[in-house]
């Protein structure tokens, strides 16, 4: 374990247990007085009738000899105790960090399976800016709950199933297979579906077609299937060029539509009612949940089947917590899904409960996030007035990436400016969103979000290929000072290799909150550590050989957690830019 307030935290729990004679959990923070401030004094006291300086005096008395890893205690204020590290602790614990394979981040205590529900785009529908959080955010839980040792089952729960394959199935055969293949193929997912919808509103003829195949669909037609299989084939090959565009890590073998739970609705409907808490309402089969009602106060209902039959989304929803838990083993299921959903998968979590089919122990996340709004407050939308198609607003980050390299960097080739150009456009669009508090709305701005200056990912990129350019120029291998043991001297060094440590801190901090933004914050208070410390303490023309390889050592661990954080939220970090 190779955080310092973690290792603090866990010394002081000791002493304050010893002097109350119960647990205590005290918390330790960064401070600006010393490294760390340890408060459990104050609340301790009023227990124990002392003041709270006198609890904190022997609370350092029963930590005994502390010269292990801290240099000097103080009493402080109305009983915080200031606690100032050694440096040579904190070298060593950076050396012994850097040596282990996950950066000194602590495995899982209690490693299990995860299932992670995101992204969700429709068949025969382009995905649009829209799906961007969910698809950035969910990747980026992925990355970091499987980082600590969980096995995570990513799960792309896409609309491809229900009354408007009708439609389009007959819109299909109008156009022709081939001809409609094509149309799919190269992408134009929304000028199909909306030729199908006008044609649906305005023929009859088209309507009655419609209803008679989906009739056709659900009764397993193997032509109809066979043609709703080719909708589905074309979209997910659409889907896929905007996920590798994109950067993330799903794919089709991560694919479970509506229809790969349609087996399982009528068993959603028989266990409830053999669990005794379906109930008739209006001729629907419903399920009531404490403590949900409408807007008179009265019981809210969640509909499971409809008076002629049909199934609900709530239906599905309550298919996929059966088929997690009992088939995949999940013990915490999160969904990644828009605020505005937040009722229906909270009355979905308690039905699923009521039914007993999530244990106590098991856990049910809604990972909810805000909209992506345009320079004037509103939904972002395109010049004409669209929703914005996410692969047109991704090749246009890497367009202005690639204009923005070749200003700063004109002697760049091609090759290298195209390939960074890529990373820094992309990385760009999904740290602009990740490093908003999710459950907020962020304003798009193309102009905030590549700048090469403050909490952007071209800053963060930047920083890591500075380092990297510090090394070629040195002439030395980054791994031939993985073993040197930083001096320290300077303030500047020392708040460089605490902050270093912390990266197990801050990964759990995103974890426990299922927020990224909590690393982003990480990631960009350590480059303006390490920028602090460059320009401060010289590293190439270092007064000493042994100083200097003291400061690449410091210069390769920043790198080398920047580019693994980066890693974690899905974002690239050049080499060179």
């Amino acid at each position: 374990m190779a955080d310092p307030l973690v290792l603090l935290a866990d010394r002081f729990a000791a002493a304050f247990h010893a002097v109350a004679g119960a647990p205590c959990d005290p918390v330790v923070r960064p401070s600006e007085r010393a490294d760390a401030q340890v408060n459990g004094a104050l609340s301790l006291a009023k227990t124990l009738g002392m003041p709270p300086r006198d609890v904190a005096t022997k609370a350092l008395e029963s930590l005994g000899d502390l010269s292990d890893m801290v240099e000097s205690t103080e009493v402080a204020g109305p009983g915080f105790i200031n606690v100032t590290f050694s440096a040579s602790f904190l070298a060593k614990e950076l050396v012994a960090a850097m040596q282990q394979t996950h950066l000194g981040v602590r495995e899982a205590s209690d490693p299990h399976t995860f299932v992670i529900d995101y992204s969700a785009p429709n068949v025969a529908k382009e995905m649009h800016v829209g799906h961007l959080r969910s698809t950035v955010i969910g990747d980026a839980l992925v990355r970091a709950l499987s980082y600590v040792g969980n096995h995570v089952v990513r799960e792309n729960h896409i609309g491809d199933w229900g009354t408007p394959f009708g439609m389009l199935i007959e819109h299909l055969i109008d156009l022709g297979e081939e001809n409609a293949a094509h149309e799919l193929g190269v992408g134009d997912l929304d000028g199909f579906y909306k030729q199908a919808r006008q044609k649906f509103e305005e023929s009859d003829s088209f309507k009655d077609r419609a209803r008679q195949r989906v009739v056709m669909l659900q009764g397993g037609d193997a032509d109809t299937m066979r043609l709703w299989k080719t909708l589905v084939l074309e979209s997910t090959r659409y889907f896929n060029k905007v996920y590798s565009q994109l950067g993330v890590l799903l794919t089709d073998d991560d694919l479970m539509g509506e229809s790969a739970y349609n087996d399982l609705l009528t068993t959603v409907v028989d266990r409830l009612s053999q669990a005794g808490v379906l109930e008739i309402s209006d001729g629907a089969e419903v399920v009531f949940a404490d403590g949900f009602t409408n807007r008179d106060n009265e019981p809210l209902p969640l509909i499971i089947r409809k008076g002629d039959g049909g199934y609900n989304y709530a239906t599905t929803d309550l298919a996929c917590v059966i088929d997690r838990v009992e088939r995949l083993g999940a013990r915490s299921l999160l969904y990644v899904v828009g605020a505005p959903q937040a009722q229906h998968l909270q009355m979905v979590e308690a039905v699923a409960r009521k039914a007993g089919w999530l244990p106590e122990g098991f856990i049910m996340n809604h990972v909810s996030f805000g909209s992506v709004l345009g320079a004037d407050r509103k939904m972002l939308k395109s010049r004409s007035g669209e929703t914005v198609k996410l692969a047109a607003l991704l090749d246009e980050a890497v367009e202005r990436a690639d204009a923005a390299i070749a200003e700063k960097n004109p002697s760049m080739s091609a090759h290298d400016r195209e390939s960074a150009a890529r990373m820094i456009g992309i990385g760009a669009v999904k740290y602009s969103d990740l490093s908003t508090d999710r459950v907020k709305d962020y304003i798009f701005d193309w102009e905030r979000m590549l700048s090469f200056d403050g909490n952007t990912a071209p800053y963060l990129q930047y920083a890591h290929a500075r380092i990297c350019s510090i090394f070629r120029r040195a002439g030395v291998h980054r791994e031939d000072v993985r073993s040197v043991v930083p001096s320290l001297d300077d303030p500047r060094e020392k708040a460089l290799a605490m902050r270093l440590l912390r990266f197990d801190a801050a990964v759990w901090e995103m974890i426990d909150t299922l927020s990224p933004h909590k690393l982003c914050t990480y990631v960009f208070d350590l480059a303006t550590d390490f920028t602090a410390f460059y320009e401060h303490c010289s590293v190439l023309k270092a007064e000493t050989d042994e100083l200097r390889l003291s400061r690449l050592a410091l210069c390769d661990a920043t790198a080398r957690v920047v580019e693994q954080a980066l890693n974690l939220l899905g974002i690239d970090a050049p080499e060179q830019m």
